[in-house]
C-alpha cells in the first residue's frame, strides 16, 4: 500500500468508486434478467415494460462509465430485438 498522503487518499477514492461499480454492474444485470424471465415466460406486456427499465438502467451504467458505451448498446439492441420477436409472434 502506499506511503505518501495523496496516494492514500487516491486509493480510497478508488475503492469508493469500484463499490459503486459494482453496485450499478449489479442493477444491470438485474434488470436484463427481469428481461430475459419476462421472454422466457412469452409475457409480451411484461418484456416491454422490463425492456424499458433495462434500457434506462444500462444507459445510466453507461454514462457513469461502469460499462462501456458499445456494450451497453450491444445489450440494449439484443433484448430489443428478442423482445419484438415475441411480440411479433
Amino acid at each position: 500500500m502506499a506511503n505518501h498522503k495523496s496516494a492514500l487518499k487516491r486509493h480510497k477514492q478508488s475503492l469508493q468508486q469500484a463499490g459503486r461499480n459494482h453496485a450499478v454492474r449489479t442493477r444491470v444485470k438485474n434488470a436484463i434478467k427481469q428481461v430475459c424471465l419476462a421472454i422466457q415466460s412469452n409475457e409480451k406486456g411484461q418484456a416491454g415494460e422490463a425492456l424499458t427499465k433495462a434500457t434506462s438502467v444500462l444507459a445510466k451504467a453507461a454514462g457513469k462509465g461502469a460499462i462501456h458505451k458499445k456494450k451497453a448498446a450491444r445489450k440494449i439492441s439484443r433484448l430489443t430485438r428478442a423482445v419484438n420477436a415475441i411480440q411479433a409472434q
